[in-house]
């Protein structure tokens, strides 16, 4: 698997699709109550599939990560248990189907390593092109560790362990700032729908208070330079949230 492609079903393109058209509906309703507007605004509505499925790849790739710190937490605790490195993955893998079940991203992974070492090819190998295809740091730190250790004959154990050790923390750090931020994340959420609302409302309570938005110049240079306004916020609010560790 190329995590860094991730491939929507029919079945997501449909969802997504039908959620982008919305959207421009929602748009065009909010902004400039034009039927031409709508149909200018449907290319980009069907563009919303590609917004969900850059979300959907950030999401398998967090969860890889995570899955990825129990995997070599397994791994350096069998090793340390006296295991050789083929009978540590191969007892990791039996652990994470526990966990994680058959389908797990890093049950598969830490499979095909353990069926690439019975087939001979070398361990450091096998990390390296998982590092390569996941694009993640912790993996390609993980696979650099491991094949200097494996190379330099060094206490290849205690350094697993280590490395295995700063990772765990490094996630746990990242976890607990998502969870944190959880809240927040809700709330930008809501507070990108209540334009939305409050448009609607006082178009419910006080029909025709918004005509001379849509009826004039002036008022429709104002609608586009609120909708590029609020366009520009969500995405800024989108970027703010999205905190590197």
């Amino acid at each position: 698997m190329n995590y860094d492609h991730y491939d929507l079903t029919f079945a997501q393109w449909c969802i997504y699709g039908s959620q982008g058209l919305a959207l421009a509906g929602v748009f065009a309703y909010v902004f400039y109550r034009n039927v031409i507007v709508f149909l200018i605004l449907i290319p980009f509505g069907i563009l919303y599939p590609l917004l969900k499925r850059k979300e959907e790849k950030e999401k398998r790739l967090q969860q890889l990560n995570v899955e990825f710190k129990e995997g070599i937490l397994l791994l350096a605790s069998f090793l340390s248990a006296g295991y050789s490195v083929e009978n540590a993955f191969a007892s990791s893998v039996r652990e994470l189907t526990l966990l994680f079940g058959e389908n797990g991203l890093i049950t598969r992974e830490f499979k095909h390593i353990e069926n690439q070492i019975k087939i001979n090819r070398s361990v450091e190998q096998a990390l390296s092109e998982f590092a390569a295809r996941s694009g993640l740091d912790d993996v390609k730190n993980f696979a650099e560790v491991f094949g200097a250790a494996k190379r330099s004959g060094g206490e290849l154990v205690s350094i697993i362990s280590h490395t295995s050790n700063v990772i765990r923390d490094k996630v746990s750090v990242r976890q607990e700032i998502l969870t944190m931020s959880a809240s927040k994340q809700f709330e930008q959420k809501v507070m990108n729908m209540i334009p939305f609302f409050i448009v609607i409302y006082i178009d419910i309570t006080s029909p025709g208070f918004f005509h001379v938005m849509y009826t004039t110049a002036i008022g429709r240079i104002v609608m586009t330079i609120c909708m590029v306004l609020y366009v520009s916020a969500f995405f800024i609010s989108k970027k703010i949230m999205s905190i590197e560790i």
